[in-house]
């Protein structure tokens, strides 16, 4: 498994950037259009966390609602429903909240001096198969997502609080945030509403020091000397998040951005192993994701194997989507990059063209992978054969693992 899942934040906000209003009931941002969109991202997780105080609030459920999403998770192998997590300083969390209801593994990190009460307060939830965890003192973000990884969670959906989403994103350890935009302001009309309304705030940037969670507590450590407006951290002015997508909604937005160390090249090759993930499982073909990237950074299309058809794989997939109904490929396709968890195929034997010869007559000059693919089904060396076609080839072997851990079922 990867050192740590894949993290992907997920939040409603007001146009002025309100996650809630302050009055005592939940502020609803997210119609039914949006609510369904999180469905589906749930449906391809293997956990889905929130803070403790958001199971005190609001009281989540975390379920994946559409029952055909439940069957392509079964389909796709996944065990089950998403694993519920959720974090705490304090321990003081209701074993009656829907949080504990049955139907998936419960996990509770829990600041080690708050265990005692945790325990006694949780002890018919434990009873049920909810685990509680010792997190450290004071709690670890770093250490709560090695024991998810070890729990085989390769996949994480963070849905809030407002601390919670701040602190994965002031600690660099996000890489995917969708941001939903609701068609209304909560302070600006109102001047009574109180400061102490959420906002998405970013909390100064303090590697030594991972505070959590549901406690009144703020990092607190100096900010970046260099820039002492700003926290150091992934999404600041000096290293933007990428946007790799813009949705409308109904009448909402949904803005897409992709985080993480390495720039451009490494956030889009991270997606498209995530795109792996949702490939039908098979024990005679590699589960590989793809994504096309015009010049000017818009995503034109992204594929996985096996997305359409039983033979497919993943750029041609991606190349399919942009078919022009005359002759010639898309002209985007000429400045373009296609970025491929595994090396795109210079052999097959299940189709008469290769990814290779796909790309090359797609007119597509650079192409970015992770993972050299081994010799178990054919022994074509896409990547060379790709150099000798003029195109420009770029690996990226500390990226390998991840892909290669898509494909554990075939090779070791």
């Amino acid at each position: 498994m990867p050192p740590r899942p894949y993290v992907l934040l997920s939040c409603a906000t007001s146009a002025d950037g309100y996650l809630d209003d302050a009055s005592p009931r939940r502020l609803i941002l997210s119609g039914p259009a949006d609510l369904d969109r999180v469905d589906e991202v749930r449906a391809g997780c293997d956990a889905i966390l929130v803070g403790a105080q958001t199971v005190r609030k609001d009281n989540p459920r975390l379920l994946i609602r559409d029952p055909r999403r439940r069957a392509r998770r079964a389909a796709r192998g996944q065990p089950g429903p998403p694993a519920r997590v959720t974090l705490t300083a304090t321990g003081d969390l209701d074993p009656q909240a829907n949080f504990f209801a049955p139907g998936a593994l419960r996990l509770v990190y829990c600041a080690a001096p708050a265990l005692p009460r945790a325990r006694a307060k949780l002890r018919t939830a434990l009873g049920e198969a909810a685990v509680l965890i010792d997190a450290g003192d004071p709690p670890s973000l770093d250490f709560i997502l090695q024991d998810l990884a070890e729990r085989s969670v390769a996949r994480l959906l963070v849905e809030g609080g407002a601390r919670v989403l701040a602190e994965f994103l002031a600690l660099d350890l996000a890489d995917e945030f969708h941001l939903a935009i609701a068609p209304f302001f909560v302070a600006a009309p109102d001047p009574r509403t109180p400061q102490t309304a959420p906002r998405l705030n970013l909390p100064p940037y303090a590697p030594s020091s991972p505070r959590i969670l549901d406690s009144p507590r703020i990092l607190d450590s100096p900010r970046n000397p260099d820039s002492p407006d700003q926290p150091s951290s992934h999404g600041g002015p000096s290293n933007p998040m990428t946007l790799a997508e813009v949705r409308r909604v109904e009448e909402m937005v949904l803005l897409r951005y992709l985080l993480g160390p390495g720039g451009p090249d490494h956030r889009y090759l991270r997606w498209a192993i995530e795109l792996s993930r949702l490939c039908p499982p098979s024990a005679t073909a590699f589960s590989v994701g793809a994504v096309i990237v015009a010049e000017d950074g818009e995503v034109l299309a992204t594929g996985f194997s096996r997305e359409q058809e039983d033979h497919d794989h993943a750029e041609e997939v991606a190349l399919r989507k942009l078919a022009l109904p005359g002759p010639g490929p898309d002209p985007r396709l000429r400045h373009a990059t296609i970025y491929s968890s595994l090396v795109p195929c210079g052999a097959r034997a299940s189709r008469p063209l290769t990814c290779v010869q796909h790309i090359v007559a797609a007119g597509i000059p650079r192409v970015v992978y992770a993972w050299r693919e081994p010799p178990l089904f054919t022994g074509g060396e896409g990547a060379g054969q790709l150099l000798a076609a003029g195109v420009a080839v770029t690996e990226v072997p500390e990226l390998a693992t991840r892909a290669k851990a898509v494909n554990a079922h075939l090779v070791a």
